[in-house]
């Protein structure tokens, strides 16, 4: 049975290029696109608008991929921090190389990287900028800007923007994208519309970020996800005052838009003599809210998400030894939502294993409702269990049968805890299936249940024990979405990741 769809991609990319296109006229000059999100591999949208696929937005400009080219930011002061891309679990600085691997292999003009708020204190930025110019990338240098975002007469002068080197853009339409938030996406924006004009030409400045979703309510499931999702920001939603004061009419936008709008409006009106926009809502291009196709699958796919993300903030705090802000703050958003952990069908399961057996227990739900279990034992863990019993269901395979045996599982329990220094015996996920690709060679079930690993994706699952670095990434590859309760299954205070 397939996942219920609740968008309409292919309305979706129609509409979002035809309104580009009319924004641009509507500019009359350089349209400077800030993409909020992800341009591409857009998890989070796919997760709470099923039918949204990962790529839909790259998809959509390379309608317009003639016409436009790309730039890259990123915050130096993340470089500082070691900031790492969650959903891919890779820092920011190969994030940005493969976003310009990705770009061009698409065939999109990309060449320009710019480094924000860059202070002369920073090593490992001045280090990175290195490595870019020396691949071949031509980078820039924005500084910071006392006073920003409120100190406007400052920012709009040659001591603030002014100060920003400016990016040699070559056509008409420029997006702006960055591997996460924070990375200076608006200001790049805002600096290079300010330079043009300081060059006797005219810009203009438009966003482009999926969520909140202008003109769903304000505590939409959906809405709520992207609440969630940017807890750790401290970012919250809220009623757009200046579109409400200047139509009479509510709709939904986010804190850092509405603080930063003031600005905006003042140095379009310094530079241009007049402001297109009477609100951040109106610097919006977004259309994703007019392609939800079934509103009910798409809240059912966002409570989910704001449930898997109060599960994410329990582990990292757990991990991390940090106090309860984000899960507190998620907890909250879970009430507005009017979702609570149980409604996370795995759950329930997962914990049910543990009790009975006394050992860490796991649960998938697949796209047609079945909930498979997996049991720790002497050979497998829980989620390697989990794992194969899911296979053995989707294949049509006899649940009795080993399509392991355990005279295959001992070399390699040999080989961890004697050659390769693992305490523990068990078989990870990823060990499995290579176990299960050797089999493969000479049985005929092996094949069935590596055949079926495709159908695994967009499953849901959830384990009693905090999941290594290894399983969390086999499960992402593989496209299930996993949680875990914030438990260690050994207490120690040192841990291998």
């Amino acid at each position: 049975m397939p996942h219920r769809i609740g968008f309409d991609r292919e309305r979706y990319i129609e509409m979002q290029s035809e309104h580009i296109n009319a924004r641009r006229a509507e500019i009359g000059g350089k349209l400077y696109l800030e993409m909020g999100g992800k341009l591409f591999d857009d998890m989070h949208a796919s997760r709470v608008l099923p039918g949204f696929t990962p790529d839909n937005k790259i998809a959509m400009l390379e309608r317009l991929k003639d016409d436009l080219e790309i730039i890259v930011c990123l915050n130096a002061k993340d470089l500082e921090r070691q900031k790492v891309r969650a959903d891919l679990g890779i820092p920011y600085e190969e994030d940005t190389l493969r976003l310009v691997d990705v770009f061009r292999e698409r065939g999109f003009l990309v060449e320009h990287v710019v480094m924000t708020q860059l202070t002369d204190d920073n090593p490992i930025a001045h280090a990175f900028m290195d490595r870019l110019q020396r691949l071949g990338l031509k980078v820039y240098r924005h500084r910071v800007i006392p006073g920003y975002p409120t100190d406007i007469r400052r920012i709009v002068s040659p001591d603030g923007f002014g100060v920003n080197d400016y990016v040699e853009t070559t056509r008409d339409l420029v997006v702006v994208t960055a591997p996460g938030p924070g990375s200076g996406k608006l200001a790049t924006c805002l600096s290079q519309v300010y330079h043009e004009y300081q060059r006797g030409g005219k810009a203009g400045y438009a966003k482009f970020e999926t969520f909140p979703i202008w003109n769903l309510p304000l505590e939409h499931p959906v809405n709520l996800a992207y609440e969630a999702a940017t807890a750790d920001l401290d970012d919250i939603n809220v009623i757009d005052p200046f579109h409400l004061a200047a139509y009479g009419r509510q709709v939904t936008s986010y804190n850092r838009d509405v603080e930063v709008f003031p600005l905006l409006r003042a140095l379009l009106e310094t530079l241009a003599g007049e402001s297109p926009y009477q609100s951040p809502t109106d610097m919006g291009v977004n259309m994703a809210g007019h392609c939800i196709s079934d509103d009910e699958v798409c809240r059912d796919a966002a409570r989910q998400e704001i449930v898997r993300r109060y599960y994410k903030a329990l582990v990292e705090e757990r991990r991390e030894d940090l106090d309860d802000i984000v899960s507190s703050r998620i907890g909250m958003v879970m009430s507005k939502a009017r979702t609570t952990t149980e409604d996370r069908r795995v759950v329930a399961p997962a914990l049910a294993v543990a009790e009975e057996t006394g050992e860490p227990g796991s649960a998938v739900e697949l796209a047609d409702g079945t909930i498979i279990t997996g049991k720790t034992s002497e050979l497998l863990g829980c989620s390697a269990a989990m794992l194969l019993n899911a296979l053995k269901h989707l294949a049509g395979i006899d649940p009795e049968l080993h399509l392991l045996s355990p005279e295959s599982i001992e070399p390699i329990q040999t080989l961890k805890t004697e050659h390769l220094g693992s305490r523990n015996p068990r078989l990870h996920t990823d060990e499995v299936l290579i176990a299960l690709s050797v089999s493969a060679a000479r049985s005929e079930e092996s094949r069935r249940a590596l055949a079926a690993l495709k159908d695994l994706r967009g499953s849901e699952a959830h384990t009693t024990t905090i999941l290594g670095s290894v399983d969390e990434d086999i499960f992402r590859n593989l496209g299930v979405l996993v949680t875990s309760e914030p438990e260690y299954w050994r207490k120690s205070l040192y841990r291998k990741r």
